[in-house]
């Protein structure tokens, strides 16, 4: 999400102090210790705002991903997967740069959604220039813009699907400027590096765990 081009200088610099006071707010001053929403509340807040097929399937994707990594790094399984699943959750009636999260997070908060959730999607949004420096919060940036992409490409494949993928059919796309555009590329491999995995690894990890929900 490159929104930040479509925004001047005096505008953006605003919106990242705002962004920055929202995480001093909802995160540095929050509790921690509530028990975790089950995945069915957190589902039903998601269909509430959300309408867009697209962008469903979008949060499922990401929330597939996210407890791929967390069964990998033995972390909170149900604590990732719903931060993956709600962190686009305000996106599409806020697609803007001033709105996007500033509008979710403290809906979420109000629910005690915990601060390292918190944490973590305020983070997803890159030009915000918060630093991510918790597994969590660097695992939701490295998959979101990564799960668009596989999606898009499953869409153009013969069998219409993530089996088989090879990473060379990937990089063919990943170079083609025209295929998925709006998918930011530098995202994708910023977000491995932050992680600390190599792009193929990474690639190829994710569209393994996108594959195995492709049916459900």
């Amino acid at each position: 999400m490159a929104m930040e081009k479509d925004i001047d200088p005096a505008q953006l610099a605003e919106v990242r102090k705002r962004a920055a006071e929202m995480h001093d707010k909802y995160v540095k001053q929050a509790a921690s210790g509530k028990p975790l929403s089950s995945r069915e509340d957190a589902l039903a807040l998601l269909h509430g705002w959300v309408q867009s097929e697209s962008l469903h399937k979008h949060m499922l994707s990401v929330e597939a991903a996210m407890r791929a990594y967390a069964r990998k790094f033995s972390a909170d399984e149900n604590l990732w997967g719903l931060t993956g699943l709600l962190h686009d959750f305000d996106y599409e009636k806020n697609a803007t740069i001033d709105t996007h999260v500033f509008a979710g997070i403290p809906i979420l908060a109000e629910r005690g959604y915990p601060p390292e959730m918190l944490d973590a999607i305020i983070g997803h949004a890159d030009y915000y220039e918060l630093p991510r420096q918790t597994p969590l919060a660097k695992t939701l940036f490295a998959v979101d813009e990564l799960c668009g992409f596989l999606t898009a490409m499953a869409y153009v494949r013969p069998n219409k699907s993530l089996a088989g993928l090879e990473f060379s059919s990937f990089n063919k796309k990943f170079k083609d400027k025209r295929f998925a555009s709006s998918v930011s590329r530098e995202d994708i491999q910023k977000g491995a590096s932050e992680l600390g995995v190599e792009l193929r690894e990474h690639v190829l990890f994710v569209a393994a765990a996108l594959e195995a929900i492709s049916g459900a």
